[in-house]
C-alpha cells in the first residue's frame, strides 16, 4: 500500500517532468527524464518493500543533489529495533532472560538485614531469632529503643553493648554478598541501597560509589551532641573495652555514624530519585520494607520497570494480589533463591571463584585481628535498668519528615520523636554527664542546699 505522502511525492516528480520538457531544453530534458526514471525505480523498489507492519515507518526526505530531485529513504524501525523487554513477567527465569540478552543493564539492589543472617548476623523482625525478640534484658520501654537517639542520649550503654557485635571484621560475607558483585563484574548494577551497617558489602568487594549506605556505617564517627568527627578507631577501642567515648569539644558522647531512629539520613541518600529514574530493574531482597523513607523507594521506579522481590515473606507493593504484570515474588530461604537465579543466569561457577578469591584476601586483611567468624554473636551482657533521670542535653524534639522513623501502624505509642541537626553550645558539666555518673557541680549543689536546710 502507498501512503498519501508518497502519491504526492511521485505526482510532484513527473510534475516537475513535464515543466522541464515543454521549456523546450534538451539537456534539461534529458535530465528530468533519468530523473523520472530514477525516482519511479525507487518509488517501485520502496513500494515492494513496503508490508502492513511498515505502513507507519518514517519516510525522510535527504538534500536533493540537483534541484528537483527527490530522494526517499525508509527507516524500517523493525529491523533495527532492539529486543523490548517482556510487559508480564512470572518467575526468576523471566527476570533472568532480561538480563542475559542485555535489556537490563542498570539493576538498582535494595537490601535490608536479611542478606546478612547466612553470614551470622541477626535481622531485626524474625520472631524468635530476630534482634528485636532478644533485648529484652536491657529493660528498654521497646525494642527499638536501642537504636533510638533521645534514649541513646539518656543510656548509650545498650547499644554500644549491642555495637560490640556488630563492628566489622567479625563476620564474612555470604553467597547473597557475591551475588550483588557477580552484578557489578557483569556491569549491571547501578546502584546498591543498603540499611545495614555491619559493612559486609564492602568486604565483599563492591566499590564504594556503588554502595548507598541509607542507615550510616561504622566507618565514621561523631559527637552525638556537636556532631564534631572523631576518630572511627580510636572510638572502637573505647566501645570495645566497656568505655564510653567522649567528645574532646564538648564532652557529649561520640558514636559511630549510623542513623538512629529520629537522625537525617546521609545526604547521598536522597540522590536516590536520580538512580531511580533510570534504572530499568529493581531487585528487593532481605528486608521488611517498615523503614521509611527507605521503604518507599520502592515504589520510585518508573511504572514499567520490572521488579523482583527475593524474601523470607511477601511485603510492602509485593502483597498485592494479584501483582502487578511487572512485579515477580520469590519467597523462601535468600541464599537458596539466589543460588537458582545464579544458576539461570549461568553464573554459579563465577561467584564460586569469586568468593574463593576474595575469601583469600580478607584472610590476609584480618590476620593481624584474627580472622572473621561466621557463628552466631554471643548473648550480650545484662544491664542494669537505665536511669530514670532524663538528661536531654539540649536536644531539639521538632519534627522534621527527612528523618529514620520506624513504622507505628502496630503500636501508635513508639510513634518517632525527629532530632534535628543544631550546633549547639558547649554544655555545662552536668549536661555533659553520663546518667548515673555525678559531676562536681551536682555535688556542690546538692551540698549547698544541705547547708542551707
Amino acid at each position: 500500500m502507498i501512503d498519501a505522502g508518497q502519491k504526492k511525492t511521485a505526482k510532484s516528480t513527473i510534475s516537475r517532468v513535464r515543466t522541464a520538457t515543454t521549456n523546450g531544453h534538451k539537456d534539461s530534458e534529458k535530465r528530468a527524464t533519468e530523473l523520472s526514471e530514477e525516482s519511479t525505480l525507487d518509488l517501485t523498489n520502496t513500494i515492494s518493500r513496503l508490508t502492513v507492519g511498515d505502513q507507519h515507518s518514517r519516510v525522510i526526505r535527504k538534500n536533493p543533489s540537483v534541484k528537483g530531485s527527490t530522494a526517499l529513504t525508509v527507516q524500517n524501525s523493525a529491523k533495527t529495533k532492539r529486543p523490548t523487554s517482556r510487559s508480564t513477567f512470572k518467575s526468576l527465569t523471566d527476570v533472568a532472560d532480561l538480563i542475559l540478552h542485555g535489556t537490563c543493564k542498570k539493576v538498582i539492589v535494595m537490601a535490608g538485614a536479611g542478606i546478612s543472617t547466612s553470614s551470622g548476623i541477626p535481622d531485626f523482625r524474625t520472631p524468635g531469632t530476630g534482634l528485636y525478640d532478644n533485648l529484652v534484658q536491657y529493660n528498654i520501654p521497646y525494642p527499638e529503643a536501642i537504636f533510638d537517639i533521645n534514649y541513646f542520649t539518656n543510656n548509650p550503654r545498650p547499644f554500644f553493648s549491642l555495637a560490640k557485635e556488630l563492628y566489622p571484621g567479625k563476620y564474612k560475607p555470604n553467597y547473597v554478598h557475591y551475588f550483588v558483585r557477580m552484578l557489578h563484574e557483569k556491569g549491571c548494577l547501578l546502584r546498591l541501597y543498603t540499611q545495614n551497617i555491619d559493612g559486609l558489602e564492602r568486604m565483599a568487594g563492591i566499590p564504594p560509589d556503588k554502595i548507598v549506605e541509607a542507615h550510616g556505617s561504622f566507618l565514621t564517627a561523631s559527637c552525638h551532641l556537636c556532631y564534631t568527627p572523631f576518630p572511627a578507631k580510636e572510638a572502637q577501642e573505647s566501645i570495645v573495652n566497656g568505655n564510653i567515648p567522649r567528645c574532646s569539644f564538648c564532652s557529649g558522647i561520640v558514636k559511630p555514624d549510623i542513623v538512629f531512629f529520629g537522625e537525617d539520613l546521609p545526604k547521598r541518600f536522597y540522590e536516590f530519585s536520580k538512580d531511580f529514574a533510570n534504572a530499568d530493574l529493581l531487585i528487593v531482597m532481605g528486608t521488611s520494607l517498615e523503614i521509611e523513607p527507605f521503604a518507599s523507594m520502592v515504589n520510585s521506579v518508573k511504572p514499567n520497570v520490572p521488579r523482583l522481590l527475593l524474601n523470607r515473606n511477601v511485603v510492602g507493593p509485593f502483597k498485592k494480589k494479584p501483582l502487578k504484570n511487572t512485579d515477580v515474588a520469590e519467597v523462601g530461604e535468600l541464599t537458596e533463591i539466589l543460588k537458582m537465579f545464579a544458576q539461570a543466569l549461568h553464573w554459579t561457577k563465577e561467584i564460586e571463584e569469586l568468593m574463593d578469591t576474595q575469601s583469600v584476601k580478607i584472610d590476609k586483611s584480618c590476620s593481624l585481628r584474627g580472622k572473621p567468624k561466621s557463628s552466631v554473636p554471643s548473648p550480650l551482657p545484662v544491664l542494669s535498668k537505665p536511669n530514670s533521670k532524663v538528661r536531654s542535653a539540649g536536644l531539639l524534639n521538632t519534627a522534621k519528615p527527612a528523618c529514620r522513623i520506624r513504622s507505628t501502624e502496630k503500636d501508635p505509642r513508639r510513634a518517632p520523636i525527629p532530632v534535628t541537626k543544631t550546633h549547639l553550645k558547649k554544655p555545662s558539666a552536668a549536661c555533659a554527664s553520663f546518667p548515673g555518673e555525678t559531676s562536681s557541680s551536682d555535688n556542690e549543689s546538692s551540698q549547698s542546699s544541705e547547708n542551707s536546710g
